[in-house]
């Protein structure tokens, strides 16, 4: 059986919302649990169009065993007019075998995003994100106000989770209090997973 980990699944068309994965895959590891980063190949509107089954960088694409074994998720997406990425979508849409056999019930998870604006619908694309997760019995984690950047922030950044403020361009760095939030909401999930096995036990 493999060591326990925080599945960090995402997508990202232009790298801003990998940034922020990397960052909270440190916070995971600085809790104490192996982060494990996934992404998800684009939908494509050519009917017969097939992704490479590894990707030329970045990430693995995640399987659907990923997300069963994992101790926690942290997913994450771009905004899509208020929304979800489709890839991403389209890859919870096939989780229903995990719903039907209750496999990520009681598992502790998080969401962030990224946008082009300043107020381009981080907020209402993370909560389109936990929809799903409260679907499959997953225990919310979001950023508590005890984190300090929450209030100080002139980028991103949500008591629903972690969010960048990337510019109309995608090439605005993540500042201090974005990094910080990324990282704290690694931590949470690190702690809480660690609890929830603990208990358990």
């Amino acid at each position: 059986m493999s060591a326990p980990y925080i599945l960090v699944l995402y997508y990202s068309r232009h790298g801003a919302t990998a940034e922020m994965a990397k960052q909270i895959a440190r916070g995971i590891e600085a809790g104490g649990l192996e982060a494990r980063l996934r992404t998800v190949p684009a939908v494509s509107s050519e009917c017969e169009a097939v992704a490479p089954s590894i990707p030329e960088d970045g990430a693995l694409y995640a399987s659907l065993d990923d997300l069963k074994n994992c101790a926690g998720l942290a997913l994450g997406s771009p905004t899509r007019f208020g929304n979800m990425a489709a890839a991403l979508k389209y890859f919870l849409d096939g989780s229903s075998n995990l719903w039907l056999t209750g496999a990520l019930v009681g598992k502790p998870a998080g969401v962030f995003t990224s946008t082009s604006s300043l107020h381009g619908g981080q907020e209402t694309t993370l909560l389109s994100m936990l929809l799903p997760l409260l679907h499959h019995g997953m225990l919310i984690t979001g950023l508590p106000y005890s984190e300090g950047a929450l209030l100080q922030t002139r980028g991103g950044g949500t008591p629903y989770g972690p969010s960048r403020f990337a510019g109309a361009d995608g090439k605005r760095a993540l500042d201090e209090h974005e990094i910080a939030l990324c990282r704290a909401l690694g931590q949470r999930l690190a702690h809480t997973a660690v609890k929830l096995e603990t208990g358990r036990g």
